[in-house]
């Protein structure tokens, strides 16, 4: 099983703790961390791009001119699409770019990428975090207690607006409740640290 270090927010290693391994020590399989990703974006699309087809733009009912006799190429309207201001060929509509990705594959890149964060040393776990009062001074200072300069997500097992609002104005870090983690959030950003009972959810639900 994979060992880490536990740190309190003043940067403290105030012991150690065995994740499991079947969430945290498996083989990263980087194609369905991929496929999940794809996914993810793809989901996020509005698809509500739209262009009007010959059909829909307006004018270009009368011919422009004979359709002999004239010595140029033969043309039925001006809205035709190699006409500056025609219509467009296969003209995009709105659609729905959704599909659906198994839940074993979700599941298992959400195990991928959080394995390759205890490979890659990127993956801190803390005892508990709390702020007294709205501080983004504060926030502040509990990364640099930590040594996390680069971008940095942090999981919380609940919502607590005096955290989340204390980090808010820091331009590289974002939190996130850990019912609400995604394989996609968790790629963007070079260091994850969980507290201890967002930790205790995670085994729960992955395990």
């Amino acid at each position: 099983m994979p060992k880490v270090n536990v740190y309190n927010q003043l940067g403290e290693v105030v012991g150690d703790i065995e994740l499991n391994e079947a969430i945290f020590g498996i083989e990263v399989n980087e194609h369905v961390v991929y496929e999940v990703v794809k996914n993810h974006l793809a989901n996020r699309r509005q698809g509500t791009q739209s262009a009007k087809t010959r059909a829909e733009v307006r004018g270009g009912g009368r011919k422009p001119w004979r359709q002999k006799g004239t010595g140029r190429a033969r043309q039925g309207s001006i809205r035709a699409p190699q006409w500056k201001g025609g219509g467009v060929v296969f003209a995009p509509k709105p659609r729905s770019y959704r599909y659906s990705v198994p839940k074993k594959v979700r599941r298992l890149a959400m195990k991928s990428v959080l394995s390759s964060k205890v490979l890659e040393g990127e993956l801190r776990i803390l005892d508990a975090l709390t702020i007294d009062a709205f501080s983004t001074k504060k926030a502040k200072e509990i990364l640099k207690n930590l040594s996390l300069e680069t971008k940095t997500m942090i999981v919380l097992p609940e919502g607590n607006d005096m955290i989340i609002k204390s980090f808010a104005n820091l331009p590289k870090v974002e939190t996130v409740v850990v019912d609400y983690m995604n394989v996609y959030d968790l790629m963007r950003f070079d260091n994850l640290v969980i507290v201890k009972d967002a930790l205790s959810k995670i085994e729960e639900v992955y395990a």
